[in-house]
């Protein structure tokens, strides 16, 4: 028996709780092989694991949402802010963009459903700086190679109760990229 792709026939809304749940699960999964490996290995070798997933990943996602939107690598800052807002992340974190121009823009992570839970069980901040610098270099430079990215603080550094972690991103000149 053929089952019915159902989405097809859902409401805007509906569809838009699917992809919320959908990037819950995503994000639910990366956690779980993280403590898997972290349990079995340690820490630290959970950290280069995750590394190396995100240094994979993170192109994979912006070269999906850049052909969805028809954005060709090259776009510069303009394309670096549209391809954030369509992260899975962007429907489970509340982020902001807190500057912007033609060749610079920093990037900020408000609310971040992990370092919440993490709160809420009284642990601290996940040190996911290491990690951050891999995934948001790796992301920028997909969607144009002239992209730089600073880290301007992420745990395990000291940040504000406002937000969590804060990214620049920078349009390098030809010859410095």
């Amino acid at each position: 028996m053929d089952l019915d792709y159902r989405f097809k026939d859902m409401s805007k809304e509906e569809l838009l709780g699917w992809l919320q749940d959908a990037a819950k699960l995503w994000l639910a999964h990366d956690g779980l092989w993280f403590q898997a490996v972290e349990k079995g290995d340690g820490m630290e070798r959970a950290m280069e694991h995750d590394t190396t997933a995100w240094s994979r990943f993170s192109p994979l996602e912006a070269k999906r949402i850049m052909k969805r939107l028809g954005i060709e690598p090259g776009g510069g800052i303009d394309a670096l802010v549209t391809c954030l807002q369509y992260r899975l992340y962007a429907h489970l974190n509340e982020q902001e963009l807190v500057e912007k121009s033609d060749r610079h823009c920093v990037f900020r992570m408000k609310e971040c459903r992990v370092q919440n839970a993490r709160q809420r069980h009284g642990l601290p901040d996940f040190p996911c700086k290491s990690v951050g610098i891999v995934e948001y270099t790796t992301f920028a430079r997909t969607i144009d190679p002239r992209l730089s990215c600073r880290c301007l603080a992420c745990p395990p550094d000291e940040h504000p109760d406002t937000w969590f972690c804060s990214w620049e991103f920078t349009l390098e000149d030809e010859q410095e990229a």
